[in-house]
Order: C-alpha cells, then sequence, then structure tokens
C-alpha cells in the first residue's frame, strides 16, 4: 500500500477521526486543505487546514491523539478539545477551560475600595496564596478580575479539565483531574496537575507526549525554554522524571536542576528545552503491546490484556525489579517476565534497533503482592485493574463512599504522625484490622515494624491495586519482612463475621446503604467492642444517627467528627469548590476501656 493509501485509511478507520470538526478530512485530506508529515520514526502527523495537527499515529497505525481546533474572527486558532490514547486501550480527553470557579469576597468595608483595580487584586492574591506576583499575572487576566458596584469581588479560576472517556468519545465523559490552563496554540510552560492521584495509568506521560509534540510544531528550532508554572506548585520526583522524558532540565544559577526544582518557590526556574531523544510509544496491536522507547531504548511495556494491570520495565538502577517484574531484549525478542512467569514477544522490524536491558542476577527478596491475598488474588478484568482510580464530581453530584476514604485515611495519617504521644494506642497496636478501605489501604497500614494487619476488602480491583503499591514501597525501602504478617481476606457476606478476632486497633467502614436504622447502630457498636482489646482503638465511619450508639458503658467516645469538616476534605473543596458528601457521614473514634 503506498503512503497515501496508508494515510487515507488511517483517516477512513472508524473511531479514528471522532471529534466534530474534523470528520471533514476523513475521505480526501488534501482536498479538504490538509496535509501528512511522516516523521522518521514512522509516527505520521496530520495537519488540517488552519496548519494545526489533527491527529497523530503511530507505525502501526494506532492514532495516539487527536486536537480539534476552531478559528475565531480576527483569524486566531484555539483548542477546542483533544482526546489522547493511553498504552491499555482508553482514551482521555482534554477541554481547554473545562473547569472554571469563582470566589466571591466582600471588598465595600476596605477603605477606598471604588479605587481598587485588577492588578490590586493579583497583590492581595499573590500574597495570600504565597506566589510571586507574576504567576498571578501569567494565570489571571483582567476579565477574571472583577470588582462591581457594590464593593462585591470575584476571582475566577480558570482550568483545562482532563476527563475519562468509556467511549473514546466525549459522550459519556467522566471528569478525572485539572490542570493549569495551558496556552495551546502558543506552549509556554509546563503545568501542574491537581487530583494526580485520580489520573489512570499512563496519562501524565501521554499527555506530555501531546504537549511535546504541539511544542516541536509551534516551534522547530526548539529554542524556546520552558518552566514549570502554577498557583502555587507541586514539584515531586515524579514530575521531574516526567518532564525529564520530553525535555532536559538546565539552571541559570549553577545550582542542580532536581534540587532547584524540588524547591517549590524556585522550582519554576528549572529551565526546561526539549530533549534530542524524547520518550515515544509504538504500539502492536496483533500482541495487545505498547511499548514506550527512548532512541534503542525500550524504557516500559504495557499489555492491555494484563489483569494486574501494570506494565513492565527495565530493572531499577540496583538492579531490582518493579513491582517484581521486569522486561529484557534478546535477539529481538522481547521478554517480560512476572515472577516465575514469562512471555516472549517478537519484535517487529518497524520497532527499528533495540538495545537489550540488562537482567536482573537475583529475584526480589521476600513476597510479591500477590502473596499478600490469603485465598490467592482476585480475578479482575484487566480495564478494572488498569482503572483503579478514585473519581470525583466536578458539580454537586454526591462523591461515592469508596472515593470518599482519603479524605479519612490522609486526616487519621496525618493526626498520628503529628500528635503520636496523644495516640499511643497506634504506636503500640500488634494487631489491626482494616474493613472497606480498599482504596487507602498503603495509607493505613503503618510500615514501621512487622504487625498482624488484616484487610477485609470488598473491591478486587483497589485492593489488588493497594496490594501492588504495598509491596512495591516495601521493596523499595528494603522493609519486606513485615509483610509477612499482613492478610488481605474477600470481605464475608455476613458482616457479623468480620469481628470475630481480637484487634488493638479497628479501622472500619461499614456499607452505609445497608445500614439506616438505628437499631442496626447499636448493635454494630457492640460489636465493635466486643472485638477491640483494652485500650484499642476504634476509627470508624458512620452515620451522624449513630453517636448515641456509642455512648456505652466500656466504650468511651473521643471524638465525632463530620467528613465535611475534615481538613482533608475542606482541601479537596479548594479544587472542587463544588464537592459534596453523603449527608450525615461521621468519623467516630472511640477506645475501649
Amino acid at each position: 500500500m503506498s503512503a497515501d493509501a496508508e494515510s487515507r485509511a488511517i483517516l477512513a478507520k472508524p473511531g479514528n477521526l471522532v471529534l466534530p470538526s474534523n470528520t471533514l478530512y476523513r475521505h480526501d485530506l488534501i482536498r479538504a486543505g490538509g496535509r501528512v508529515v511522516r516523521q522518521p520514526s514512522g509516527h505520521r502527523v496530520f495537519f488540517g487546514r488552519q496548519g494545526r495537527r489533527l491527529l497523530y499515529s503511530d507505525p502501526d497505525d494506532q492514532v495516539l491523539h487527536e486536537c480539534e481546533w476552531a478559528t475565531s474572527a480576527n483569524g486566531s486558532t484555539r483548542l477546542v478539545r483533544a482526546r489522547v490514547w493511553l498504552d491499555w486501550d482508553q482514551w482521555i480527553g482534554i477541554v481547554p477551560g473545562g473547569l472554571v470557579n469563582s470566589t466571591t469576597f466582600d471588598l465595600s468595608t476596605r477603605p477606598g475600595w471604588q479605587r481598587l483595580r485588577p492588578d490590586d487584586l493579583r497583590h492581595m492574591a499573590a500574597r495570600a496564596v504565597g506566589v510571586p506576583l507574576s504567576e498571578m499575572q501569567f494565570f489571571y487576566s483582567d476579565d477574571d478580575l472583577r470588582i462591581d458596584s457594590k464593593g462585591q469581588a470575584t476571582i475566577t479560576h480558570r482550568k483545562d479539565a482532563l476527563f475519562v472517556l468509556p467511549g473514546g468519545g466525549f459522550e459519556e465523559a467522566r471528569f478525572m483531574a485539572c490542570m493549569g490552563a495551558m496556552h495551546w496554540s502558543d506552549i509556554d510552560f509546563l503545568p501542574v496537575v491537581e487530583l494526580f492521584q485520580s489520573l489512570l495509568p499512563g496519562t501524565g506521560s501521554a499527555v506530555l507526549e501531546l504537549i511535546r509534540q504541539l511544542y516541536d510544531d509551534q516551534n522547530p528550532m526548539g529554542d524556546r525554554p520552558l518552566r514549570y508554572r502554577g498557583i502555587p506548585t507541586y514539584p515531586s520526583d515524579a514530575a521531574f522524571g516526567l518532564f525529564s522524558g520530553f525535555f532536559s532540565a538546565r539552571s541559570l544559577s549553577g545550582t542542580a536542576p532536581f534540587a532547584l526544582f524540588m524547591d517549590p518557590p524556585r522550582s519554576h526556574e528549572v529551565m526546561w528545552s526539549p530533549s534530542d531523544v524524547p520518550l515515544r510509544r509504538v504500539s502492536d496491536r496483533e500482541a495487545g503491546l505498547c511499548l514506550t522507547v527512548r532512541g534503542g531504548d525500550i524504557v516500559k511495556a504495557t499489555l492491555r490484556d494484563d489483569p494486574a494491570g501494570l506494565s513492565y520495565s527495565p530493572p531499577d538502577k540496583s538492579g531490582m525489579p518493579v513491582n517484581g517484574r521486569f522486561l529484557s531484549v534478546e535477539e529481538r525478542t522481547l521478554r517480560l517476565v512476572d515472577g516465575q512467569a514469562v512471555r516472549t514477544i517478537p519484535l517487529k522490524a518497524a520497532r527499528g534497533p533495540v538495545r537489550a536491558a540488562p537482567v536482573p542476577l537475583s529475584a526480589p527478596p521476600g513476597p510479591d503482592w500477590r502473596s499478600l491475598f490469603a485465598n490467592g488474588p482476585p480475578t479482575v478484568d484487566p480495564v478494572q485493574a488498569f482503572g483503579a482510580v478514585l473519581l470525583y464530581p466536578d458539580d454537586e453530584r454526591e462523591i461515592s463512599e469508596l472515593s470518599s476514604q482519603p479524605f479519612v485515611a490522609d486526616y487519621l495519617r496525618d493526626l498520628f504522625e503529628q500528635e503520636p504521644a496523644r495516640w499511643p494506642m497506634v504506636g503500640r497496636a500488634r494487631s489491626i484490622l482494616i474493613h472497606n478501605f480498599d482504596a487507602v489501604l498503603t495509607t493505613l497500614i503503618i510500615p514501621d515494624r512487622p504487625r498482624a494487619v488484616r484487610v477485609l476488602y470488598h473491591s478486587g480491583a483497589f485492593a489488588q491495586r493497594q496490594a501492588q503499591r504495598l509491596c512495591a514501597d516495601a521493596l523499595r525501602q528494603r522493609r519486606v519482612e513485615w509483610l509477612a504478617s499482613v492478610q488481605f481476606h474477600q470481605a464475608p457476606a455476613d458482616s457479623h463475621a468480620v469481628y470475630q478476632h481480637a484487634y488493638d486497633l479497628v479501622y472500619d467502614w461499614p456499607r452505609l446503604g445497608e445500614h439506616a436504622v438505628q437499631d442496626w447502630w447499636t448493635g454494630y457498636a457492640d460489636r465493635v467492642a466486643s472485638c477491640l482489646t483494652p485500650g484499642g482503638l476504634g476509627c470508624v465511619v458512620g452515620l451522624d444517627r449513630a453517636e448515641r450508639a456509642w455512648q456505652r458503658p466500656g466504650i468511651h467516645l473521643l471524638d465525632a467528627i463530620p467528613l465535611a469538616a475534615l481538613p482533608t476534605f475542606r482541601m479537596h473543596q479548594t479544587i472542587l469548590p463544588r464537592a459534596r458528601l453523603k449527608d450525615g457521614l461521621m468519623l467516630f473514634m472511640v477506645v475501649k476501656q
């Protein structure tokens, strides 16, 4: 097939061009005013009549992203939305300015408020959030800062929204996360991502791939360095590594770029220039495989039918496998090793030259994540395995109980770490029950010494993901010995069976939809009290009507806190102000006397 015929076939294939204004290119790109460029790597870039890219495909004709542009009356173009393909065959969407929140406050009691201008509001906001004035000027236009005739000031916050696209298009889009509002027509900074823990696996690198590709379109000489900017920034090892996949960091001050980046007030001083060898993705649809490569090195391999929901990587710098699995290349054959299981896949010639990754000299010490499950790991569909992240509504819809778990777990972890003297029973707890906190197990399991931890889970996908993170953290910290006393069990159908053993510390979130009557809570409090050892602590989530059930002999109610009042939830509301929890949710902290 000729190159022109291949390009036409890509555009005509159902599901490749789905954004409305792009469908006119489906049958004849050239006649519609577009063009196609084939990159040396074999990737194709399809441009529309505005000169903006509309499609990007790999050598196996897998579309990696699609962009939709609009032209304004003055001839400028703007990105309307984009969709990006993830390695495991899931699509995510980007809507510029798709999340808009407003904050209003009263300035009428301030002397001389009538003379205040947008720059005065920028000064006040910069002092309030502790960022340089230049950042407020960069992200907020005069239209975003208004004062009405009665002294009411309104600050409008615009962010780009990221969505999960279950069907590949925006018809069933679900909000996932947000990031600083990018200037997509003229890429000039690297953004802060908020709610990053809600990102589906591979989202960060796929979005950075889009940013780098658009940057290259707009800056063919590569002479425009970028900075990491946000209000505020959240520098991390992960962010530095992500950016380094596509850009090279340098410092003008002589400070090592990584150290400078990790200093929040100065992270924006790091200059990011385009890397000569950025990460690229290539797929093998027949094998259900997606590779991430840098030059001739394979740095990640993902199988879309993997029920573990994990990618394979070369061993780390110490020669240890990541998550107990690794990849290597031998004579143009890719070897994917997961414990004793080995899968081999021939590499197509179109991949170009590939170098062999080093093979670990020995197996990783201690158990892998599967051994944490007392009766073997759960059976999980690959889509659910990869997609085990918590999503939050961007409107007033009620947050699910599962997605509410981090507000409780993060609060308790912070509380116990900041005030250990007040909570001695937590430090000395030898036996722990964690029930129905499937999404936050790595937060609640304290990795300081061996403890007998019994986990009762309901969601196999989330429990599996947490077990993987738990093992990865233990291997990274060389502290695997305490995992031997951690066991995951499927929660019993009979809720009474949860409380059959004695525990020093109990974290419990009974399934509230099933227990609305007051009498149930009285019996529940009895069961929790019976399984606590003397002096033991119970951290229980229930409804406000359950507070009376804890006022009984032998139990001391230390605290009853509405979840909506937790600082962790309040922090969430700074990102999504309309966020709403289930009515009446409470955290009860009780001690057995």
